[in-house]
């Protein structure tokens, strides 16, 4: 059961942590009024669709965005001031242990990562759906055409060349598909044009002709004018949306890294980035939340200023160890698993350590 003294600290805890965020949605709500201010202007966005579609549902993300910057910085500013009210060398003369002082700190740390953990992977991905089409019709266009000559991976062994996609009329043109065994070409179909039927989801091709080799290389030529096929193409292979994943809950996440480990492709990486962020970023809350009581939960000259000024150069440096990790991840060969877990892996032992140190 909670103690007094466990009550005191969690009340202390959340207070602190929701005061100082709220504050600071509205500063940033304030920022984000002023910068842009002029495209709700020029492209007339109602009144009603900028409050309730775009920055009530811009909120959560702001949370889940900053959650363990804040639930550090508020650890350390409650708990220096206790520190410096010697109210923390008095529960501890009392004969409660230091162990026995950090419950209700990792108490509220679970209950704010669990929040986080609905947040980035439940609720915000349902939110962002409507914000992100405030923000494509009155703000920026997040659907961007792909370069010409594109090239794809749609199955193992299997690759199309498209010349150039119209996402309006849903037409490619000089269209090619190859498929392989091993290094040798068993199968090429090239079109004129290629286009979609937007209600049977069947692609046509016009103006075709296919190419078959055996294993003996022999090979038989087909042509035609107009063929209907199914591929493992979809539309959204030949544009671009972006950041879509913001729009993904863990499950949606989940199948779409799954479907496009299947095809063969890369483009499943800065997905399975997002995944283990979201994952790794309520278990940063719990560690930060530890490496704070321990840092400042001792008396020190200089008080709240010295403690805020460590706390929040770990805080960033946490921030900056995460990009550079996950930069290493989405163009180099580091796994996203262990770029995305890096970070807390060091914070953890960094943590273990000021425990070692922290007064008891």
């Amino acid at each position: 059961m909670l103690k007094i003294i466990d009550r005191y600290i969690i009340k202390k805890f959340m207070g602190t942590f929701f005061y100082a965020i709220s504050l600071l949605i509205l500063i940033v709500i304030i920022f984000d009024v002023s910068e842009n201010i002029d495209s709700f202007i020029k492209n007339e966005a109602p009144l009603k669709a900028i409050l309730v579609d775009y920055y009530i549902n811009f909120i959560p993300y702001f949370i889940n965005l900053f959650i363990y910057l804040f639930t550090f910085i508020s650890v350390i500013f409650f708990t220096s001031k206790l520190a410096g009210d010697t109210e923390i060398i008095a529960i501890l003369s009392s004969g409660v242990s230091f162990w026995r002082l950090l419950y209700p700190y990792l108490l509220s740390s679970i209950i704010l990562a669990i929040l986080s953990f609905y947040l980035g992977n439940f609720l915000i991905p349902t939110t962002n759906q409507t914000r992100r089409v405030f923000k494509n019709t009155y703000m920026e266009d997040l659907v961007k055409d792909q370069s010409r000559n594109l090239h794809l991976q749609i199955e193992p062994n299997t690759f199309v060349f498209i010349e150039s996609y119209n996402r309006i009329l849903a037409t490619g043109y000089k269209f090619s598909i190859e498929k392989f065994e091993g290094q040798n070409m068993v199968y090429k179909l090239m079109a004129d044009k290629l286009m979609l039927d937007t209600v049977t989801g069947k692609w046509t091709l016009k103006d075709y002709f296919i190419r078959t080799l055996d294993d003996n290389g022999n090979q038989q030529l087909l042509k035609g004018e107009e063929m209907d096929t199914t591929l493992a193409l979809q539309p959204t292979d030949l544009y671009k949306v972006k950041e879509v994943f913001e729009e993904m809950n863990l499950y949606q996440l989940n199948d779409y890294i799954a479907t496009e480990k299947a095809k063969g492709s890369i483009a499943y990486k800065s997905f399975e980035i997002e995944k283990h962020k979201r994952l790794a970023g309520p278990v940063a809350i719990i560690i930060l939340t530890i490496i704070g009581v321990a840092l400042s939960s001792r008396k020190v000259r200089g008080g709240i200023g010295m403690h805020l000024g460590v706390g929040i150069a770990l805080t960033f440096s946490y921030i900056l160890l995460m990009q550079v990790s996950t930069v290493f991840s989405a163009f180099g060969n580091l796994s996203p698993a262990i770029a995305s877990w890096i970070p807390n892996m060091i914070f953890l032992l960094i943590g273990l350590y000021l425990l070692q140190k922290a007064p008891k």
